[in-house]
C-alpha cells in the first residue's frame, strides 16, 4: 500500500503532489506514553533535554507509524528564556506539562523586550536546546518529516503576562498591545527562521489565543490578521497556520493570511465545521485538523469501534491529512491510537479536494455548485 517514505509523504503533500495514502502528522507535540516508557525516561525529563526530547519524538513517530516528529512540546521556552522560572514538576508521575507558576511581567506597563531579545532569543536557555534536538532527529530519523513551530504573537504574550491583562488590553491600552506584539511578532519570526536554519522541515504558527470566543473577528482582522501574515512570510519552508477554538467565523481570513505569506494549509481544532469550512474555501484549500486528541485516543469510554468511526468523521469531513486539532494527548489508549493510524492509511483510499493520490488518479474532487461532496 505505501510506497513513500513518511518524510516524502509529507513533502509531496505540501507541495499538492500525489501522495501514496492519507498522510497523518502533525505541527503540534506528538510526544506518547507508550515512546516514554520504552525508552526509559520520565516524563518530566523530555522537556529540556535536547537528547531525551529528540528521541522521545521519534520513539513515539515509530511507534506508532506517524509521518512526522513535531518539537517541542510544551509552550514555555520562549517564556523562559526570557527570564521566567517554570515547572517541570519533575517530583510527579502525572502527564504535567511544565507551567509559568509566576510571570515577572505584571502589567502591560511591566514588558520590556530589549533589541537582544528579539535578535538573540535562540542563543539562550533552554531555546538553545531546541537545534540540538533537532538536529539529532534529522541524523537518527531521517525517513520521518520533522516538524517545529511557534506561538504567534498575541499568545506568546499572554505566556509572558496573564491573558486576561492582555485581552483586557485590545480595548484599554490598544496602542501598547499593538506595540508590544510588533516586539514580538519579530522575535517569532526570527525564532523560526532559526528552527528552519537548524533543519526542521516544515513549521506551524499557533494563535491559540485569537479564536472567535476570545477576540472578535474585527479585532482578528485589524490587530492579528497583519501580524500573522508578517510572521509567515518571513519563513521559507513549508508553513501552517493553525488556531484553536472557535474558527468558523475566521476560516476565510486565515485562508486569506495562508494565500498572502506562502504558506500551505490551515489548521483547525474540534469547534471547527470542516465541511462547512470546505465549502467556504473551496476545493483549492489544504485543510488540516479537527479530530479530538483526548476523546479519541485517550478517554477511558472511547472503544475502539468508536475511535475508528471518529477517524471516519474526520476524513468524511474532507480534511485533506489526518492532523490532531491540537498537541496529542501523552496518555493514549495504544488500540485506539493504533487503529486510529490504520483507519487513517485505509479509509478512502481515494484523492481529498486539494491532494491527488499516486494509485488512485490526480483528479481531485470538486465542491461547488455543479458537483457538491456535503
Amino acid at each position: 500500500m505505501a510506497q513513500l517514505t513518511p518524510y516524502e509523504r509529507v513533502m509531496k503533500f505540501f507541495k499538492r503532489e500525489p501522495v501514496d495514502v492519507m498522510p497523518f502528522f502533525s505541527g503540534m507535540g506528538m510526544v506518547l506514553r507508550p515512546a516514554i516508557k520504552k525508552l526509559g525516561y520520565k516524563f518530566p525529563s523530555v522537556h529540556r533535554n535536547a537528547e531525551k526530547l529528540a528521541w522521545s519524538g521519534i520513539e513515539s513517530a515509530r511507534m506508532f507509524k506517524l509521518d512526522s516528529v513535531v518539537i517541542p512540546y510544551d509552550m514555555c521556552w520562549e517564556s523562559e528564556a526570557l527570564g521566567n522560572e517554570i515547572s517541570l514538576y519533575e517530583d510527579s508521575e502525572d502527564t504535567l506539562y511544565p507551567t509559568i507558576p509566576t510571570k515577572k511581567w505584571v502589567t502591560m506597563d511591566d514588558v520590556k523586550i530589549t533589541r537582544d531579545d528579539i535578535d538573540h532569543l535562540m542563543d539562550r536557555y533552554p531555546m538553545n536546546l531546541i537545534p540540538q534536538a533537532i538536529k539529532i532527529v534529522k541524523k537518527e530519523a531521517p525517513e520521518l518529516a520533522l516538524g517545529a513551530w511557534q506561538l504567534g504573537p498575541f499568545t506568546q504574550c499572554g505566556q509572558t503576562i496573564e491573558l486576561d491583562k492582555v485581552l483586557k488590553g485590545v480595548f484599554k491600552e490598544k496602542a501598547k498591545v499593538e506595540d508590544i506584539l510588533d516586539q514580538f511578532t519579530e522575535m517569532i519570526a526570527n525564532n523560526g527562521k532559526a528552527l528552519l536554519a537548524a533543519g526542521a522541515d516544515y513549521i506551524t504558527l499557533r494563535e491559540p489565543g485569537v479564536a472567535a470566543d476570545l477576540l472578535s473577528p474585527k479585532t482578528f482582522k485589524e490587530m492579528i490578521k497583519p501580524r500573522l501574515t508578517r510572521i509567515l512570510k518571513a519563513w521559507n519552508a513549508p508553513k501552517v497556520l493553525h488556531i484553536c477554538g472557535s474558527t468558523d467565523p475566521l476560516i476565510e481570513m486565515m485562508w486569506e493570511i495562508v494565500k498572502d505569506s506562502g504558506a500551505q494549509a490551515v489548521s483547525v481544532d474540534i469547534k471547527n465545521n470542516l465541511l462547512e469550512s470546505r465549502k467556504k474555501l473551496g476545493n483549492d484549500a489544504i485543510i488540516v485538523g479537527n479530530f479530538d486528541v483526548f476523546k479519541l485516543p485517550c478517554a477511558e469510554e472511547t472503544t475502539v469501534e468508536m475511535a475508528v468511526e471518529g477517524i471516519k468523521t474526520n476524513i468524511d469531513g474532507l480534511v485533506d491529512a489526518v492532523w490532531p486539532g491540537c498537541d496529542l494527548w501523552p496518555d493514549i489508549k495504544d488500540e485506539n491510537m493504533r487503529v486510529i493510524e490504520q483507519t487513517a492509511r485505509t479509509y478512502k483510499m481515494g484523492p481529498t479536494p486539494a491532494v491527488g493520490r499516486i494509485d488512485g488518479g490526480s483528479s481531485r474532487p470538486k465542491v461547488g455548485p455543479e458537483k457538491s461532496l456535503i
